[in-house]
């Protein structure tokens, strides 16, 4: 849920499948180094996306939203040796950072690490991917949605973090444009008839939707 004690966490961790040493150190690094840890995935969320890459047998990825490449190297786990994906990020300050750690991992063959504006980079690939994984800028949320529909494949999924924002989409008081973001996405995902979705309270919330055969 949303808010676990400290207890309840720790019991969830102990009962999870195990964080695999090369995220560790990436998790350690991230919290001693980089600004804003909070946007870290952590290995509750790690390992889910990569079950839903293995469950699905996923092939094809596309991640909006690299941040230091821990979700990325989670689904990339999930995949087989033929596996690609694709992460963006606009932020280059920390882009040797990622780099390192998407080496370290092993599976720097199979991750395409793009720097720059998704919203320009995605026209551009020529995918069809199986799971695209939308943790980017929350308020072009809808316009990343729009761009990626049309390349995954049908069946395949979306998922999208940080949809109940900290609990802020309940607040009557909606006036930043983050949270604006992220109701309009949800609004508009609730409301498209060519999906099937369901919202987790994972973390700061999943939403799950998968795009109908």
């Amino acid at each position: 849920m949303l808010d676990l004690d400290a207890e309840l966490e720790e019991y969830i961790g102990l009962h999870s499948e195990p964080e695999p040493e090369i995220l560790q150190q990436l998790s350690r690094a991230t919290h001693q180094k980089i600004l804003r840890p909070r946007m870290l995935s952590g290995n509750l969320q790690g390992q889910f996306l990569k079950m839903l890459c293995r469950m699905n047998r996923v092939q094809r990825v596309l991640e909006i939203g690299t941040f230091t490449g821990y979700a990325a190297i989670s689904m990339a786990m999930g995949m087989g040796e033929k596996g690609v994906l694709h992460t963006i990020d606009i932020n280059d300050e920390i882009e040797d950072f990622t780099r390192n750690y998407i080496e370290r991992s092993g599976l720097a063959g199979q991750i395409v690490f793009h720097i720059g504006d998704a919203c320009e980079i995605i026209p551009g690939l020529d995918e069809c991917f199986d799971l695209v994984f939308i943790d980017a800028d929350k308020r072009q949320y809808t316009a990343y949605y729009r761009l990626v529909f049309d390349k995954v494949r049908p069946g395949g999924i979306i998922v999208a973090d940080d949809v109940l924002w900290d609990g802020k989409v309940t607040e009557k008081d909606t006036r930043d444009a983050q949270t604006r973001g992220i109701l309009e996405f949800n609004e508009l995902v609730q409301a498209d008839t060519r999906v099937e979705n369901l919202l987790l309270p994972v973390r700061h919330g999943l939403m799950l939707i998968r795009k109908k055969d």
